[in-house]
């Protein structure tokens, strides 16, 4: 056990122990280190099953729109990243700030289980750190992969290493840069093809898409009571992708839906089973937003507008939308 997972879990008992929450969220142990999920945890004792390690990625922001309906105070642990998601669920009223303790804990980057995966590693054990280089004990020996060779792919575009919203913060290391090239670097590589070529990219894409829903599910944008999705009788409830319609359709209305609120946790693309890179279209919402309306951050505040629910003079029209996006 690290010191800082340590920390985490003596913190977590200590509030749990003198009746300040009545649960923690936070991510429970798998039957690989590779593989945790996210837990709540209402016992002292029910902490060892606690943990906190390179592949805790989840964010848990989204579970808190439940969870803090509940009664009684709730403490949570978010990560920078997850922080933003925080703010926005603040910002639209979706969580009850009173009833929610907020611990920020540091992060110096996630791990990707599946790009580990597909280099043919599995059953991890126990990990270690050799300069830039993770070694790995698996059931099946000794493994080393370059740190930023399985890194999530949001934590290539971090956007920092502060808590914009905490109640207290767990840090103890210096923060370390994963940031690798632009944040929209390959959304302006997908606005430099073709029609034609874009089209077959997301085709290609979308159409591995089995509509299992881990994207929708696991968003902190998608918090909607209802989803159309899930309404018999909107004709589209529960499609497979039949067809070239039905598959592009789903994941461009969820674009649509979460544009300007989107935060770019990366949730949608870290869960999606295919590896679809569902972050891109969000990226180009938000790249085409700070174009047309001025460079915003979502869930950087708790409290005010966004560009696409607020007004003013010098809003873009219509026919001027395409030149703006082009010179950006």
């Amino acid at each position: 056990m690290s010191e800082l997972e340590n920390k985490i879990i003596q913190r977590a008992a200590a509030l749990l122990t003198e009746g300040k929450v009545k649960r923690v969220v936070g991510w429970r142990k798998g039957e690989f280190i590779h593989d945790p999920s996210p837990a709540t945890f209402e016992t002292a004792d029910s902490l060892k099953e606690f943990v906190y390690n390179d592949y805790c990625g989840a964010n848990l922001s989204k579970y808190l729109v439940d969870i803090s309906k509940k009664e009684g105070m709730t403490a949570v642990f978010l990560k920078p990243c997850d922080s933003y998601s925080f703010n926005q669920l603040i910002k639209e009223h979706r969580i009850k700030r009173e009833n929610v303790y907020v611990i920020g804990v540091e992060c110096q980057g996630k791990l990707a289980q599946y790009k580990l995966e597909e280099k043919g590693i599995s059953g991890i054990t126990a990990e270690a750190y050799d300069g830039e280089n993770v070694v790995l004990d698996t059931l099946y020996g000794k493994e080393t992969v370059k740190k930023s060779d399985a890194l999530l792919d949001r934590c290539f575009s971090c956007k920092g290493k502060k808590h914009v919203v905490a109640d207290e913060t767990i840090v103890l290391g210096e923060p370390v840069d994963t940031t690798v090239g632009g944040r929209f670097d390959k959304v302006r590589e997908l606005e430099a093809m073709t029609e034609e070529e874009r089209f077959s990219f997301w085709q290609g894409q979308l159409s591995k898409c089995i509509r299992c829903n881990a994207c929708r599910n696991v968003c902190p944008a998608c918090s909607c009571l209802k989803c159309v999705f899930d309404n018999p009788q909107s004709g589209v409830a529960a499609k497979s992708n039949a067809d070239s319609f039905e598959e592009q359709l789903f994941h461009i209305i969820r674009a649509f839906h979460v544009s300007g609120r989107c935060t770019d946790c990366g949730e949608c693309s870290r869960v999606c089973p295919q590896h679809i890179p569902l972050h891109l279209l969000n990226r180009k919402f938000i790249k085409d937003i700070d174009a047309l309306y001025g460079e915003f951050q979502a869930g950087e505040a708790d409290e005010g507008k966004t560009p696409l629910t607020s007004y003013t003079e010098g809003d873009t029209e219509p026919n001027q939308v395409f030149n703006a996006t082009e010179e950006k």
